[in-house]
């Protein structure tokens, strides 16, 4: 078994009491250092898979296997647990603190997981993501490009096993989002992370190993990259 893996899971969500499906039937596996982009249109269950893939939510039926972990399983310190050492999270919106500075929004993570050297190591995964002289800068003294680097390195602080990415894209120009999809390429490569990757983008999903296609909460496709247009 891969690092993680969905078993025939559905999801469904009560909409004015009825039930509406976002994911259905879904069985997919990804390994160790796999960087799947996960592509259709607003509403086919990407957000929603990614969502069961952090333990950020559960299956109506089937299960989420994280590194061996059912998800559905953990109580509320286990989930938490689980979480935060083994899920790193990257949004379209950034999500930095803006009254904790770079060094700070890093740090943050490892503080909550009650670790140490946290300090040295928030610096490290800034110089990972050659943002090393910004550690004392506030969120809003940075362009787009460098808070999504701080949001990565905020992600890769505690070494995750999968990263999960939103949208990472979304609000950066063209020139700067080639530079993001680069890094978590490199990240896939170099450090055998997994990572999914929800995306509208034709181009930022050229760049993963694998695609998977969803429409109406269906995998449609699940192929290397290159074989899909």
């Amino acid at each position: 078994m891969g690092v993680l893996h969905f078993e025939h899971v559905s999801k469904e969500y009560l909409t004015d009491g009825i039930p509406v499906a976002a994911l259905q039937d879904v069985s997919l596996e990804f390994q160790a250092g796999e960087f799947a982009a996960l592509v259709g249109r607003s509403g086919c269950g990407k957000s929603t898979l990614l969502n069961l893939a952090g333990a950020m939510d559960f299956p109506t039926s089937g299960k989420v296997t994280l590194d061996g972990v059912v998800t559905s399983e953990q109580n509320d310190a286990g989930l938490t647990r689980l979480r935060r050492e083994r899920v790193g999270f990257i949004f379209q919106s950034f999500q930095l603190l803006p009254t904790l500075s770079v060094i700070e929004n890093v740090e943050l993570p490892l503080l909550l997981n009650h670790g140490t050297g946290t300090r040295d190591a928030a610096q490290e995964s800034l110089n990972s993501v050659e943002m090393n002289g910004y550690a004392s800068r506030m969120p809003y003294q940075l362009s787009g490009g460098q808070m999504q680097r701080v949001a990565i390195a905020r992600a890769l602080v505690h070494a995750p096993l999968i990263l999960l990415a939103d949208e990472p894209t979304g609000n950066l120009d063209s020139a700067t989002s080639e530079l993001i999809l680069a890094l978590l390429r490199k990240i896939a490569t170099e450090r055998k992370t997994t990572i999914l990757m929800a995306t509208h983008n034709a181009e930022a999903a050229a760049i993963a190993d694998t695609m998977v296609r969803l429409h109406d909460g269906r995998v449609i496709e699940h192929l290397p990259s290159m074989k899909l247009t």
